[in-house]
């Protein structure tokens, strides 16, 4: 016998990292077999039906959605008080009025000083925000994605009006002042400051950086679309002229997702313009991958380039099939689909390299395929797959059953506001499954999670680990080669 309830909550709020915890918590009740509480976004309720729940008639995306599937009466009461408990509103802070925190970036600003605000709302709250922080004469970062166009432009056209620094939107990682912001990873100073357009990127450099034993002064992320043609690059060009103004910076990298050609080539003759040598990590056909870039960058420094750490997995009988790609990082996932598409053909997906290649992000689809689980449009309303892996996990355990598909290929990247222990969720998924696994892990040796820890549990588990995630498309591509 089971039990179920699902219901709507008309106009209840809260945030995608605290929902994401309280299902979590719910899940792992006694006698719960299913949980789900989120907001009622279209991909949410998506995964509501794939849980075998029925859809509230009147779910909206500002609808809070609890459905939970329990083996008894007692065991859905004690869900819903879990539920009940979770959500229960926040204390109130304690104290005089003028004891109570700020409740706009201006009113902080007039205590503190302007400085360098960040930004994490719901993204169409967040050309709000970002204004009054800018009124307030604040460098701002923005780390909400579903921000439309037109706003980013605006935002940023009225920063440099300024002399301001608008960073993102979807801006998720930074290192400013020695800081990690969002996704970061714990890296130490040195000579390289990073322009990215980009946020996985980024990381994947930083990481290459560190593995060398070179650290950085800055990393500035402008956004995944600065180098679009809509955006032009307003951002990268504040950010290259603000490290080329800094005297620690000795080399500038610029990392991006595929630019716009007229963009790139643009920025490209406005670098030549500074005093700092600008490294292109440009994503892109004909283009050098971000290792062979970042390798590019420590031969200017002169410093030795190391073989990259890699893991070996289980041995791996080649089979006929296709190459599937789970990707949380939008620049991993582009560059991977660089790599196999001049080797295997056509790469099916949501982000395509072409957009007769586009697919369906939320079904198997035929041929070699790579989804990005980050973009916008499978974030909405639900935490970073950085964060939850769920969506993946669950996606990693169909495209095994599929017998089109011969090898999967995904990312893990560490850091700080990433999953605390992402290989204890993907190891038992990684071992149950019987094709090849390749896997690029992408973290600093002093990140929170313990690099060697998390390749020795997913090597254990039987993936290929590689720290570059070039080399794993490419032993991914190289695994679809060899089949008979």
């Amino acid at each position: 016998m089971t039990v179920e309830h699902v219901e709507a909550r008309a106009g209840a709020y809260a945030d995608s990292v605290t929902l994401m915890q309280v299902s979590r918590e719910v899940a792992s009740t006694p006698g719960v077999a299913a949980a789900l509480v989120a907001m009622g976004t279209e991909l949410n309720v998506d995964l509501l039906a794939g849980m075998g729940f029925t859809r509230p008639p009147s779910a909206g995306p500002n609808d809070l959605l609890i459905a939970i599937r329990a083996h008894d009466d007692a065991a859905l009461s004690g869900a819903l008080a879990v539920v009940a408990e979770a959500l229960a509103a926040r204390p109130a802070a304690g104290g005089s009025f003028a004891e109570q925190p700020p409740r706009t970036v201006s009113s902080a600003a007039r205590v503190t000083g302007p400085a360098l605000a960040l930004i994490s709302v719901p993204g169409r709250h967040a050309f709000t925000e970002a204004m009054d922080a800018l009124d307030a004469g604040c460098d701002v970062m923005i780390f909400s994605d579903n921000v439309p166009v037109e706003q980013e432009v605006r935002l940023k056209d009225v920063a440099a009006e300024r002399g301001l620094l608008v960073l993102g939107p979807d801006c998720g990682t930074a290192v400013i002042g020695g800081v990690g912001l969002g996704f970061a990873h714990t890296v130490a100073p040195g000579p390289v400051g990073l322009v990215a357009a980009s946020g996985t990127g980024a990381q994947q450099i930083l990481c290459l950086l560190d593995a060398a034993g070179v650290g950085v002064t800055a990393a500035l992320g402008v956004g995944g679309r600065d180098l679009s043609s809509a955006v032009a690059g307003r951002s990268t060009r504040a950010a290259l002229t603000a490290l080329d103004d800094d005297p620690a910076t000795e080399l500038i990298i610029l990392v991006s997702k595929p630019p716009a050609a007229d963009v790139a080539a643009d920025i490209r003759a406005f670098a030549q313009t500074l005093a700092t040598p600008v490294q292109y990590a440009l994503i892109g056909t004909g283009q050098p991958d971000l290792t062979a870039a970042t390798e590019q960058a420590l031969g200017q420094l002169g410093v030795p380039v190391p073989s990259w750490p890699h893991w070996p997995g289980r041995p791996a009988s080649p089979r006929t099939g296709s190459l599937r790609g789970l990707f949380a990082g939008g620049t991993l996932c582009d560059e991977a689909m660089v790599i196999a598409a001049e080797r295997l053909g056509p790469i099916g997906s949501n982000i395509p390299l072409r957009p007769e290649w586009r697919v369906d992000p939320m079904t198997s689809g035929t041929g070699h395929v790579m989804i990005d689980f980050g973009d916008d449009e499978l974030t909405a309303g639900r935490p970073h797959p950085m964060i939850d892996q769920s969506l993946r996990l669950e996606r990693l355990a169909a495209e095994a059953r599929d017998p089109a598909t011969s090898v999967i290929v995904l990312d893990v990247v560490l850091g700080h506001s990433a999953h605390p222990d992402p290989a204890a969720e993907l190891a038992p998924a990684i071992e149950a499954v019987d094709v090849a696994v390749v896997v690029s892990l992408i973290g600093a040796k002093a990140d929170p999670q313990d690099l060697n820890r998390q390749a020795a549990a997913l090597r254990a588990a039987g993936a290929h680990v590689y720290t570059s995630n070039a080399q794993a498309a490419r032993f991914a591509a190289e695994l679809i080669e060899a089949a008979p």
